[in-house]
């Protein structure tokens, strides 16, 4: 079962960048459906991918991407054809995986 769960974690998280960049190729960011499915993929992602052992290496990078994609995707560079809508597309993707992960973080802290 967990072999199983790895690999949609991982079509999860491969499918979700790839749809992330295709969303800021086409500048489709205004469209709901797909904002709908990076969602949903970003708390499979959140969900399925990370372990116990990962939470404190997720969080991190999580973070740190969150932030940057955020920050680059309201500054000039976000104004750059393509690469604002793709900065954007990877704040909707990954905000749900690491809100997810801070509260498996949590749980596993309460539990203790």
């Amino acid at each position: 079962m967990a072999k199983n769960t790895n690999l949609i974690g991982a079509w999860a998280f491969l499918i979700g960048v790839l749809l992330a960049i295709i969303v800021g190729i086409f500048q489709l960011g205004a469209n709901e459906t797909l904002s709908v499915i990076l969602v949903v993929l970003g708390i499979i992602i959140g969900v399925l991918n990370i372990t116990g052992t990962e939470i404190k290496e997720f969080m991190i990078a999580g973070t740190v991407l969150v932030i940057v994609s955020a920050l680059g995707g309201q500054s000039y560079l976000g104004l750059i054809p393509y690469v604002g809508d793709t900065l954007r597309a990877l704040v909707v993707l990954f905000v749900p995986a690491t809100i997810v992960v801070a509260l498996k973080a949590v749980f596993s802290l309460a539990k203790r």
